[in-house]
């Protein structure tokens, strides 16, 4: 590989290029010829859409004539919402502090410091390289807007600056959340590792679990003061760019952060896990150097990468939803806006939003009582009881406050019954949140009969059938889930059937199961505060095992004396390392349950944007008119939408293929270096210098991954929305259904094989055996499938489905059909060229390396 590749040469030259692209892509859709072809006997196009999403202007909420709620306005009860927000980052703040101050031995200290400055490092290069990503999106905004919309010639600038600078509050957002969360869990993981050394098993789960809590409460209530800042300071005809670009920069964060996470995360695993079979090593030892590089990389992919995820997903289906409600709720002729209606739906969304923050708070606080005076004192305790306590109490306190509120709120929406009917739809998806991850345990937990199966098959025909067992568990659990989604949307489905389409057409199209599908993407994430917990609550007690053991603490002289002084307990260290690997089991299975839920959130959600595709191709929004034209090719009997659903499986398998590239050959990069520069005699501790070698090989190949993956996703985007609009819709239905099942599949099968090592770790003391052998190779197996591949479907689906909106009115302004087609072809060339580079580009080619393994030929960061 070229070590140029990487280079500031090389991403200026690439930029150039884009930018060329873009610039004849706007002078071609804009010259006279375009024009002209398009004016000629071509097939008829839809009429001009202004823009759609974007365009869309929210109502007034702060007059009580349109719509009273208490004898309030929409905008005065909402700003009860912007007080619980505050509230929810001085929850956040106050828990920072509280473990920033908690107390620690300097030796362990020291270790999650370093750790931290690692990750910190991580994150501001992946900001820099986010931006450079940034800058592919903003010309398509600049274009599509500026140029194609006539925003520049009819004095709307301001309105392109708006959409650019809400895309960059985005991502500030995202990142945001991810270094707080990584500060946090380097926080919470040096003192979880300290607590245990008391020899009581409840410190071990409740400092990650207020760790989590602090996260999950800060990111929602960040993401609900943008969104309730947009809606009620932002004028309403500003509001939908405002939407839009903040919806477009949070995705394209997440994105990238999900994807790069995912990637450097397993390459750091893998290489330090292998150490394990390779030298006989013990789990985290500090001599390898590989330990501190999956330290960091526990942090970028198992929390930098969820914290994105979940701001992204909370705000990118609220937007969903918006949208909705503005293009849908229609008058009784179907032909104007029923702005009291949607003043309504708009008020009892953001009040839903609110309750369900204030409902996490207060079931944490519950569950939390509860746990402390079962286990505080305890000996010993299972730490997956409190954590499945507080998913349930949570899902039912918000489930019973969605019925009080509403009954509130809108008792008399519709025919008076439709506050009920509406809660339901929403208690679908907020059940699914404590149902999905029962499901899930049965497959991937500690205790589950698939995961002890796979230890069982790995005795007796050891890596091979230990392999074989968790893709038969992957399998299997992706048929239980897929039915439990059925029976949840089906449901919601059905009871929106009960009256609510009187309230929601497009023309003469009942739409109101779209609507139902979007609240059951928001009913998941009711609960998101806690579901990011759980999911947060993975990456800690991992860490804290790794904390422990790079510590040397028990290595020490007179350490025993000195922690009885200086804190006041004596020392348990065979007990304290027994509940670090025992509590690590209980991360790795609600890390696995938090899955799910975010990719079910991706499908459920895209439902609602695609819809929003469908719209602009099939209905003249300015009259709410179907275009009996093109009404007829959502359909098998239109071919393009066919080859369309072809096209998005080719590329979910292009993508599991791609994401795993990356990590196969970044781990074979730090495979081969810790390998070589290794020392196991004479020392306690790897060097500080090779740690951070390792932690750089990650970030290179971590970097190169996602640049492919982003490009080849962006370009096809572009590609597919120019070659047929109709070929676009079967491919983004595509994309969430396939990427939905493989999905579940690998995080489940990954799932599985991880506990299973845990289990002959913990269980059946079984390290250094063959059979401890097998299971660590399953393991890394596990690996991509579970933390990369699986969990970046989710912001891959939701940024394809959301800039495809743009892509697919960019494509509809194109002139002719030959013309779309010319330029798609030149859109997919570029991203086949992408493809090209994600396998062939990545490859090991162990031929061509030095005898004497370094990094030099490995392409340089970006700067």
């Amino acid at each position: 590989m070229k070590s140029a590749w990487f280079s500031k040469d090389a991403l200026t030259k690439a930029l150039s290029t884009i930018s060329a692209v873009v610039t004849f892509l706007a002078l071609l859709c804009s010259s006279p010829l375009a024009l002209a072809a398009a004016q000629e006997g071509s097939a008829p196009q839809p009429s001009h859409h202004g823009g759609g999403e974007a365009n869309l202007i929210v109502p007034r909420l702060d007059d009580v004539h349109i719509a009273s709620f208490f004898g309030l306005s929409g905008a005065s009860l909402l700003a009860v919402g912007v007080g619980v927000a505050i509230l929810g980052l001085v929850f956040g703040l106050i828990v920072f502090t509280q473990l920033k101050n908690a107390d620690v031995h300097v030796s362990m200290r020291d270790i999650s410091e370093l750790i931290y400055e690692t990750c910190k490092t991580y994150l501001i290069t992946q900001m820099k390289f986010i931006l450079i990503l940034e800058a592919f999106i903003g010309a398509i905004i600049v274009v599509y807007f500026g140029v194609m919309q006539n925003y520049f010639a009819d004095g709307k600038t301001l309105q392109v600056l708006v959409i650019l600078l809400f895309s960059i509050v985005g991502i500030a957002g995202s990142s945001a959340v991810a270094w707080f969360g990584i500060r946090v869990n380097t926080f919470a993981n040096s003192r979880t590792a300290f607590a245990a050394l008391r020899g009581k098993p409840f410190p071990c789960y409740a400092i990650p679990l207020k760790a989590g809590m602090s996260i999950g409460m800060l990111l929602i209530s960040v993401e609900l003061l943008i969104m309730l800042g947009i809606l009620l300071v932002i004028p309403g005809d500003y509001a939908g760019p405002c939407f839009i670009g903040f919806a477009i920069g949070e995705s394209l964060g997440a994105s990238a952060l999900r994807i790069a996470g995912g990637i450097f995360t397993k390459i750091a695993d893998i290489g330090s896990d292998l150490m394990k079979i390779v030298f006989k090593i013990k789990e985290d030892d500090a001599r390898n150097p590989g330990v501190i590089a999956d330290c960091t990389g526990d942090n970028a992919g198992d929390s930098v990468g969820p914290s994105a995820d979940g701001f992204e997903t909370y705000g990118v289906t609220g937007v969903a939803l918006i949208s909705f409600i503005l293009l849908a709720v229609k008058d009784p002729t179907g032909q104007h806006a029923n702005v009291p209606v949607q003043v309504q739906l708009l008020v009892w969304i953001f009040a839903m939003r609110i309750v369900m923050v204030v409902a996490s708070v207060v079931s944490y606080f519950i569950n939390d009582a509860i746990a402390k005076g079962r286990y505080a004192t305890a000996d010993k305790m299972n730490f997956e009881h409190p954590l499945t306590m507080l998913v349930w109490i949570t899902s039912i306190v918000s489930v019973l406050l969605t019925f009080v509120v509403s009954n509130a709120l809108i008792p008399n929406l519709g025919d008076g019954t439709l506050w009920w009917k509406l809660s339901i739809i929403i208690t679908c998806g907020t059940l699914a949140g404590a149902i999905i991850p029962e499901f899930v345990k049965v497959f991937t937990s500690t205790e589950s009969g698939h995961v002890r199966e796979v230890v069982t098959a790995s005795r007796e025909g050891g890596p091979s059938l230990n392999i074989l067992a968790g893709l038969t568990a992957g399998n299997y659990s992706a048929y239980w889930l897929g039915f439990v989604l059925v029976a949840l949307m089906g449901t919601a489905w059905w009871v929106s059937m009960q009256g609510l389409g009187a309230l929601m057409t497009i023309g003469a199209v009942d739409a109101s199961a779209v609507f139902a599908f979007g609240l059951v993407a928001f009913g998941f994430l009711g609960m998101g505060p806690v579901t990011i917990a759980v999911d947060s609550y993975g990456p800690v007690t991992d860490n804290a095992q790794s904390v422990y053991e790079l510590s040397v603490i028990e290595q020490i002289p007179d350490i025993q004396d000195e922690v009885k002084k200086k804190f006041g307990f004596d020392v348990q260290f065979e007990k304290a390392k027994h509940f670090l690997e025992e509590n690590d089991g209980a991360g790795n299975t609600f890390k696995a349950t938090a899955k799910p839920v975010l990719i079910g959130t991706a499908v459920v959600g895209a439902t609602t944007m695609i819809f929003s595709v469908v719209v602009v191709l099939t209905t003249n929004v300015t009259t709410g008119v179907p275009l009996s034209a093109n009404l007829d090719k959502l359909s098998l009997l239109h071919p393009p939408f066919l080859l369309g659903l072809i096209a998005g499986g080719a590329m979910i398998y292009w993508f599991t293929g791609a994401s795993t590239q990356a990590v196969t050959t970044g781990a074979y990069r730090a495979v081969e270096f810790i390998k070589a520069n290794i020392k196991l005699e004479g020392v306690e501790k790897a060097s500080i210098t090779d740690s951070k070698k390792v932690v750089e090989i990650c970030t290179v190949y971590a970097q190169k991954g996602m640049f492919n993956i982003f490009l080849t996703v962006f370009f096809g985007t572009l590609a597919f929305a120019c070659a047929e609009s109709f070929f676009f819709i079967g491919y983004l239905i595509s994309i969430a259904l396939f990427g939905l099942f493989q999905a579940l599949f690998m995080a489940n099968a990954g799932g599985a094989w991880d506990n299973a090592k845990k289990v002959v770790e913990v269980e059946l003391k079984e390290k250094g055996s063959a059979l401890h052998d097998a299971t660590v190779v399953g393991d890394t197996v596990g690996d991509p499938f579970k933390d990369t591949s699986s969990v970046a479907m989710n912001p891959v689906i939701k940024f394809t489905t959301l800039f495809g909106l743009l892509a697919v009115e960019l494509a509809e302004q194109i002139g002719s059909q030959s013309t779309r087609l010319a330029i798609a072809g030149v859109f997919f060339i570029i991203s086949m060229f992408f493809v090209h580079r994600s396998f062939y580009g990545m490859r090991i080619n162990a031929a061509a390396r030095p005898a004497q393994p370094s990094t030099k030929d490995a392409p340089a960061p970006a700067e």
